[in-house]
């Protein structure tokens, strides 16, 4: 059974810094592809970073590039997603999702949809004031 759970979430000022955690029970981690989506009230679940089963590449969403990093451990079982000068666009709930995938380029599209992520976290809060 493949369980993801979420930490970190908070309330920041813009310009400051926040760390997400997710951690995993239960499965073979190394084997998945990672993701952290975001959700805002009324928008739909974006995909924000995501990251290939040996944390040998990572992808991306264009308004985070340079501000955000992904990485994994897999003896862990933990992902994360340092955020660096977080704006009030940033403010939404980041979940982590998992799609089992060995051998992939994250840059592929197809693992940039929500719905090719099967398994989810229940998610974490990021609010940043102005």
């Amino acid at each position: 059974q493949v369980q993801l759970a979420e930490s970190g979430g908070g309330l920041v000022q813009a310009g400051g810094s926040l760390t997400l955690s997710c951690s995993a029970a239960g499965w073979s981690f190394s084997s998945y592809v990672l993701g952290w989506f975001r959700q805002a009230p009324g928008k739909e679940r974006k995909l924000v970073a995501a990251i290939n089963w040996d944390g040998g590449t990572a992808y991306y969403e264009d308004s985070v590039k340079g501000r955000f990093t992904i990485s994994r451990d897999n003896t862990k079982k933990m992902v994360w997603l340092q955020m660096n000068s977080l704006e009030p666009e940033d403010a939404a709930v980041y979940y982590c999702a998992a799609v089992r995938a060995l051998y992939t380029d994250v840059d592929n599209s197809y693992y940039h949809s929500s719905d090719k992520y099967p398994y989810w976290g229940q998610g974490t809060q990021v609010t940043v004031s102005s």
